[in-house]
């Protein structure tokens, strides 16, 4: 390429440079920095954040272990977590709601899974489910570093479409009053309907969506609202450190098969 066609491009790369620049920094974040911080200790984010919690937060108690992952990913390295405002969403409706049986898909590192555990009624129980057997890991050490046993919050390591299917048989999970979908979006509308095909969402159901706006799940979104089986919200927020980019949680209340 010539130096006059270079030129030429400049000002269309500085003007996407200065309009995307929080998109920028978040890729910078999340990809670059992430692979060489990977590369240079043989450990994976969630194993560095889970070294760090064990040094600085309170054994048994989630509130400091959650405020500790909140230091860890505006002050160490960004988590991609649910984060306090979000967070504040999904405890609130976890409240409201009181549901006797949790079901999360997208595990992560245990963060929403400490949310929803503490806000959960005496007696009710959590199914979280992770993909990645190595995040998971991570995340059962965090879930028992707060206290909560595998009675009450049960973690299953496992793809969300291997797992649906088998939660009546072999995880005695007959209905879940509330699901947490926080795993992939592209999976979200595969999942939803996996539920409803194996009847375990009851009459108003809450299902819970994080990240439907940023990455987005437009395919989730539309078919919960043109299917006839949901009255949906949409509770608008941010990415965590990151006000700029704007996100949102669906909220969606099952009524029936239609």
């Amino acid at each position: 390429m010539s130096p006059a066609i270079a030129l030429a491009f400049l000002p269309l790369v500085v003007t996407l440079l200065v309009r995307y620049r929080h998109h920028f920094r978040l890729l910078v974040r999340t990809v670059l920095l992430r692979s060489f911080r990977d590369c240079l200790s043989g450990l994976r984010i969630e194993e560095r954040a889970f070294s760090y919690v064990l040094t600085h937060a309170l054994p048994g108690d989630p509130a400091h272990i959650l405020s500790t992952l909140d230091h860890w990913s505006s002050c160490c390295e960004y988590l991609s977590h649910m984060g306090p405002v979000k967070g504040q969403i999904l405890m609130r409706l976890v409240e409201e709601k009181a549901p006797a049986c949790v079901l999360e898909l997208g595990t992560y590192c245990g963060y929403s899974t400490l949310l929803i555990a503490r806000a959960l009624p005496p007696g009710s129980r959590l199914l979280t489910v992770e993909r990645d057997s190595r995040t998971a890991a991570v995340a059962e050490k965090v879930i028992r570093l707060a206290g909560f046993d595998e009675q009450m919050v049960e973690l299953i390591a496992g793809s969300s479409e291997e797992v649906i299917p088998r939660l009546r048989a072999q995880h005695q999970l007959n209905r879940a009053d509330l699901v947490l979908l926080a795993h992939r979006p592209r999976y979200y509308l595969r999942d939803l309907q996996l539920l409803e095909a194996h009847a375990l969402l009851p009459h108003n159901a809450t299902v819970l969506a994080d990240h439907v706006l940023f990455p987005g799940a437009p395919r989730f979104l539309q078919y919960a609202k043109s299917c006839g089986r949901y009255r949906c919200r949409l509770h608008h927020t941010s990415l965590p450190d990151f006000p700029a980019i704007k996100d949102g949680i669906a909220q969606l209340t099952y009524t029936g098969p239609g």
